[in-house]
């Protein structure tokens, strides 16, 4: 695609005069270091964007891009740095629906966005995600991310989610919670500035034989006090480096979800697992 950005550019403005809404722009073949023309960016009555193997403009010549009508957007195997993702998210005062997946450098990601209500991240290495201030946020996943760098964890960081209800996958030796600007560390004596208690559903992916790990299932689980459905997938694991008690377990103190109504008995919460 390298060899036809002049084209590309005068098909991007011919979509630009119809007014096209969905758009799914998708760079092959490989390399992805074919720069995302930013003809892209003049294209202000998209609705539904997905871009796909591409290297992202740099941040600082996208200014006056601006995509007010956006509500979904993908990014797939693209090539970004910090700040280009952020970028797209702060011009898209719409946005409901972020997509992320594939890509191998560690990067970190700031979201701010009075309308984002899901965010999804897959297969993508990151260095932190910081969700500094979403009001509408509903659900956030990150899943099968890889290591940033050196065996480096992420650092998932929740601010302000008044409404965030789904939460996972959290991993235990993967990722670093930090909540209100507190780090979750095994052991921590939780207080009301770092419970997120909007969060209905909780994922979390544990193994089970690795002491590290799985001593932050509680730290975890006190952070989400409100949790009425508990899905926890067992992680392989090549070495057993620890044993575990019912008094351990009982660290966590009982879990029950929250009331329905005054007049209804408590829901009962729902584990799930998988070996």
């Amino acid at each position: 695609m390298g060899a036809y950005q002049a084209q590309l550019k005068r098909w991007l403005r011919l979509l630009a005069a119809r007014g096209v809404q969905e758009l799914v722009l998708v760079n092959r073949p490989w390399p992805r270091e074919v720069r995302l023309p930013k003809t892209l960016f003049t294209i202000s009555t998209l609705t539904r964007l997905y871009i796909g193997v591409w290297k992202f403009p740099d941040a600082a010549g996208l200014q006056d891009a601006s995509f007010p009508h956006l509500r979904e957007l993908g990014i797939f195997s693209v090539s970004v740095e910090d700040g280009d993702i952020d970028a797209v998210v702060t011009r898209s005062p719409a946005l409901e629906i972020l997509n992320i997946q594939g890509s191998m450098k560690g990067v970190r990601l700031r979201l701010v966005s009075n309308s984002l209500r899901c965010v999804q991240i897959r297969s993508f290495a990151m260095e932190s995600i910081d969700v500094v201030n979403a009001p509408r946020l509903e659900c956030l996943l990150v899943s099968e991310c890889l290591d940033p760098a050196g065996g480096s964890c992420t650092r998932i960081k929740i601010g302000h989610v008044p409404k965030l209800k789904l939460l996972g996958y959290l991993e235990p030796g993967k990722f670093v919670l930090e909540i209100q600007d507190t780090v979750i560390m095994a052991g921590i004596k939780t207080n009301a500035s770092m419970m997120v208690t909007s969060v209905k559903t909780l994922s979390l992916r544990v193994r089970f034989g690795v002491y590290d790990d799985v001593k932050m299932v509680p730290a975890f689980l006190k952070c989400f006090p409100n949790v009425e459905a508990l899905h926890i997938t067992s992680e392989k694991c090549d070495q057993l480096t620890g044993k575990f008690d019912l008094e351990f377990w009982e660290e966590v103190g009982p879990i029950r979800g929250a009331d329905l109504s005054n007049d209804d008995p408590v829901a009962p919460v729902k584990f799930i697992t998988r070996g």
